[in-house]
């Protein structure tokens, strides 16, 4: 049987041009679906981005929300230190202006009772001097109690307790209500100044004595070396050391 040959349409121009705007009208369609789609995958994207957007937005204002109370924390932390700084310091202030206040007081206090007890010594042995004007083994004709020196041309002056005179002998008496070992010292430099505040005895026997109420041990040992007469009071009686005195 001979094979036969599938038929030849001629292709006319009417079914050219059906053919490219069937095409045409495919392609046209597809752009459109394809537009429509990526149209729709664009808004899912804006919209998701525009969600995380705002997730990152909203976390970051909870983390400037949280940055800001603790800076707020940590100034009234602050605050609070400096407040307590400067209350501890306050009290700190009116504690050593009470503590001084105190102090002056008692100060004061003592000072008084240093200033009575040296007047008392002072009114005894002057009284006691007065009296006797006896001292060195041998009576003093005048007293001087207290005397009192200054010249202007040597810049000098000074103050003794008691001061006794004879036609050979002076004798000065320091009193304190308590004799220390300064006090021997102070009483020794007191005779030098003595000789140049007073010049017409600078030829006299110069004899010197401590006079206490209390008298430290060690005070009274210096002074017997150095040859100061002590005066202590016993009960009611003056009793005078001065058997190892020192002519100055």
């Amino acid at each position: 049987m001979k094979k036969q040959t599938p038929k030849q349409i001629p292709l006319t121009f009417e079914a050219l041009m059906a053919s490219i705007y069937e095409n045409d009208r495919f392609l046209t369609e597809k752009f459109a679906e394809t537009e429509r789609i990526i149209k729709v995958q664009s808004a899912e994207a804006l919209k998701e981005y525009a969600e995380i957007r705002q997730i990152f937005r909203e976390q970051a204002a909870k983390n400037e929300l949280e940055r800001k109370e603790r800076e707020q924390e940590r100034e009234r932390e602050r605050k609070e230190r400096e407040r307590e700084r400067k209350e501890n310091e306050r009290e700190l202030k009116e504690k050593i202006a009470e503590n001084d206040r105190i102090i002056n007081n008692l100060s004061k206090q003592l000072g008084g009772m240093g200033n009575s007890n040296g007047d008392v010594a002072e009114t005894y042995f002057r009284n006691s001097f007065a009296k006797s004007m006896y001292f060195a083994g041998q009576d003093f004709d005048h007293i001087d109690a207290p005397l009192k020196r200054k010249n202007k041309k040597l810049n000098l002056q000074a103050e003794y307790d008691i001061v006794m005179y004879n036609g050979a002998s002076v004798a000065i008496i320091e009193i304190k209500y308590k004799v220390d070992k300064e006090d021997v010292d102070s009483t020794l430099e007191k005779v030098q100044v003595f000789k140049k505040l007073f010049p017409q005895y600078q030829d006299y026997a110069i004899y010197l004595g401590l006079a206490g109420l209390s008298i430290e041990a060690n005070a009274e040992k210096k002074a017997i070396k150095q040859g100061i007469g002590i005066i202590k009071q016993v009960g009611d009686t003056v009793v005078i050391n001065d058997a190892h005195l020192k002519a100055y």
